[in-house]
């Protein structure tokens, strides 16, 4: 073999300069990010590369946020963990029961100041003791979209979106009949918004044990009324499609994206794709129940966070430590919030965006933070925290497309994705 003399250069500067060659820690972090967003990751670590010489992170995309989990647990069965995963916010009960598995990041930023971070998204991550598990990487709240032009076209009133689900399902009815376009009404993950942060939002248990957040023998209360009544006026909107189901995930932005739905619930998270379509689109605030007494409360944390793998070199954990540190800074969360519509981490970028008049020249920008801090979360409003909730949405999901391909009401799905849940909680718990 032989060895190009520009190399034998390189080495031998690099001696002569006391250096070692190729002393570059390099970083891997598995991400699920696609499109608008994943271009965000690439931007970020390519900056943090090109701010300092001794670590280089390599961003990896490794599918859906299940996908991802997936496959961060296959390698490290196999001992091929990377150093960092993005995980999606159901992942951390598995995660927090994968015992040796992960590295706190409480023992990998040792003065980490959790008082300078949105309060709800570190207590979401962290352990009951206050021990900060993950790093809160790209949090989001669902909110509700809407196509002006769709809006303006059935006669509804482009600057005041629906603000209870009532009003959402008759502006979805408006916007058919009329001929605005062929669907009224989308919505992405149904288990995180219409389940989950129904359940926040409107101030009403989702399950026992503070919903999995006092204890992990949980039994979900899904099946009561006013969830049932929610349901079934969307299976009912259903059947002449003025609700369209797009998929168990992320799937439906790109029926809203076609101009075939005038409104459209999806994390903050999902803007930059929108942005980038050119849409002339409105944003209002996730829509209640008007006849549950608290609503609004506050929704909780989606989107995801960044967990690291046990077993590295210290070198990888300083790096590790060093990246977690840029990402904190304040014009990093500022661009990242601004870019992608997730929400800040830190108070200052959030006041720092405030100050700049981002949210004045942006009307509706600020609604995904204000929903998840204008009130303290309550045993209901916590968030919801199951040893298998991967497990439990595919079962919940299961129920929801039978009854939308009308092959149950909702009563009947909602009474066995509870009864099918609780068997697999009661399973995953060795009960």
């Amino acid at each position: 073999m032989t060895v190009k003399p520009t190399l034998i250069a390189a080495a031998a500067l690099a001696a002569a300069l006391g250096t070692p060659a190729l002393a570059q820690t390099e970083i891997s972090w598995w991400h699920a990010m696609t499109g608008a967003n994943a271009e965000v990751v690439q931007k970020i670590s390519d900056d943090f590369n090109a701010s300092q010489s001794d670590y280089k992170v390599l961003p990896v995309f490794k599918g859906t946020y299940p996908e991802t989990l997936n496959a961060g647990i296959a390698a490290f069965r196999a001992g091929q963990a990377p150093d960092i995963i993005q995980v999606f916010d159901v992942g951390t009960g598995v995660m927090m029961a994968a015992q040796g598995a992960i590295k706190p990041v409480a023992e990998i930023l040792p003065d980490f100041d959790k008082s300078q971070y949105l309060p709800g998204i570190v207590a979401y991550y962290s352990t009951p003791d206050g021990t900060m598990l993950s790093f809160p990487y790209n949090s989001s709240s669902p909110i509700l979209y809407y196509n002006k032009d769709i809006f303006e076209k059935a006669g509804l009133d482009v600057d005041n979106p629906p603000k209870t689900w009532s009003e959402v399902f008759e502006a979805a009815k408006q916007i058919r009949e009329s001929g605005a376009a062929p669907c009224g009404f989308t919505s992405t993950w149904l288990t995180w918004i219409h389940l989950e942060n129904f359940a926040a939002w409107n101030d009403v248990p989702y399950g026992t044990n503070e919903n999995g957040l006092a204890g992990s023998d949980v039994e979900l209360g899904i099946n009561a009324p006013i969830f049932v009544d929610h349901f079934q006026a969307i299976a009912d909107l259903a059947r002449d499609g003025t609700f369209k189901y797009g998929g168990r995930t992320s799937e439906a932005k790109q029926i809203f994206l076609a101009g075939e739905c005038g409104i459209f619930t999806e994390s903050s998270g999902g803007l930059g794709d929108i942005v980038k379509s050119g849409m002339n689109y409105g944003i209002g605030q996730l829509p209640y129940d008007s006849a549950a007494p608290n609503a609004p409360q506050n929704t909780i944390p989606g989107g995801a966070s960044l967990w690291v793998f046990g077993g590295k070199p210290d070198a990888t954990y300083a790096g590790i430590a060093a990246f977690f540190e840029y990402l904190s800074q304040t014009e990093v969360q500022q661009y990242l919030h601004e870019t992608s519509g997730y929400l800040p981490v830190t108070l200052a970028a959030y006041e720092a965006t405030k100050a700049s008049g981002f949210y004045d020249d942006n009307p509706g920008r600020e609604t995904p933070i204000l929903q998840m801090m204008g009130k303290a979360p309550t045993e209901n409003s916590k968030g919801v925290r199951l040893v298998n909730l991967p497990q439990v949405r595919d079962i919940q999901n299961e129920e929801f497309e039978k009854m939308l391909a009308g092959e149950q009401d909702a009563q009947q799905a909602l009474d066995s994705a509870v009864k099918r849940a609780d068997e697999a909680i009661r399973q995953a718990l060795g009960n």
